[in-house]
């Protein structure tokens, strides 16, 4: 493959991927509204088509225009863009050899250990969650998205699906990551909740992008791809290594609903914790000859930025400290 349309491609993981195209020899074309600033508006191997990802028949035409071997659809968040999408690449002439959909591990709808392709079920999607908007129906929209990607491959279509976890790294906008980076390299104690063993598993987002493209090119049309970093970390583990690339020692105080209740804090509202163990297998990645980055090299990028968070996710300082009084800290 030498070509690709990344729809998207100016944020966060698709930035990256369009990093890991260039990197490995590809031209590339960028679908987006140009709402945001293009990084690589004077990069010679970029160009950018400003366009409607709503609009099945302006993504086939930039396809077609831009003559992409490779679709990445960066952006997909209802199954009905899925649809048109592939619909429309599978009716035009554009020569594509892979569509690649980027989901979401929130597309499962239960709570096995590790979560695998093909076997753990996918989150049910009703007709009102798969036109709604909000952050509750976010999982069930993507897995209709899923099986908008197989029904594609059915017909003809070389449509896959990637399922990433929880992203960190460098751009990162979501403040999820950045958030213990900033108590780690400015204070000496970090309010943990629960005990430090909580696991949801993350994925570097070079790995995630590293993913993407391997997808494209090796796998294997109507098939879905789990991608979380190859070792997995507690909460408790991702913050000492952060505390270890800071080169900070920092101490961690665990901490229950109760001890946190004095200042009407919840285990939840921090951020990367779950109360439910989330871990994806990656075995199938793995046997496209997929080779991530390890943990720590992944969270010393990330730690180095750069990131502009658009909101702080997490508790205010003020009222960990409430918590740390109560402690008798």
């Amino acid at each position: 493959m030498e070509r690709a349309l990344v729809i998207g491609g100016t944020r966060f993981i698709g930035r990256h991927l369009v990093e890991e195209l260039l990197e490995h020899g590809y031209r590339v074309t960028l679908f987006n509204r140009g709402n945001r600033p293009n990084p690589f508006a004077d990069h010679a191997d970029v160009e950018h088509v400003r366009g409607d990802r709503t609009s099945g028949a302006a993504i086939a035409a930039a396809a077609e225009d831009a003559g992409a071997d490779a679709v990445f659809d960066m952006v997909a968040y209802y199954p009905g863009e899925v649809e048109f999408a592939t619909r429309y690449l599978a009716g035009s002439d554009a020569e594509i050899d892979a569509y690649v959909y980027v989901s979401s591990g929130d597309a499962y709808g239960v709570d096995e250990i590790p979560k695998r392709e093909g076997e753990t079920p996918l989150e049910p999607c009703s007709e009102e969650q798969a036109v709604d908007d909000s952050a509750e129906t976010y999982g069930a929209r993507k897995a209709a998205g899923d099986r908008k990607v197989f029904e594609a491959a059915e017909a003809g279509v070389r449509a896959m699906s990637v399922r990433p976890t929880i992203v960190y790294g460098p751009y990162d906008y979501t403040g999820r990551f950045e958030y213990w980076v900033d108590r780690v390299r400015t204070h000496d104690r970090i309010l943990l909740p629960g005990d430090g063993t909580n696991i949801h598993h993350l994925v570097a987002v070079e790995n995630a992008a590293r993913a993407l493209r391997l997808v494209a090119e090796e796998g294997e049309a109507g098939e879905a791809y789990n991608v979380g970093d190859r070792r997995v970390l507690t909460l408790g583990g991702v913050i000492e290594t952060i505390a270890d690339v800071l080169d900070r020692d920092v101490e961690l105080v665990t901490t229950s609903a109760r001890e946190l209740a004095p200042a009407d804090l919840e285990l939840t509202d921090f951020p990367l914790y779950n109360p439910d163990v989330h871990i994806l297998s990656t075995d199938r990645l793995a046997r496209l000859g997929w080779d991530p980055l390890e943990p720590r090299d992944a969270i010393a990028n990330a730690v180095d930025g750069p990131v502009d968070p658009e909101r702080d996710p997490g508790p205010d300082r003020e009222d960990e400290e409430r918590v740390f009084e109560a402690l008798g800290l």
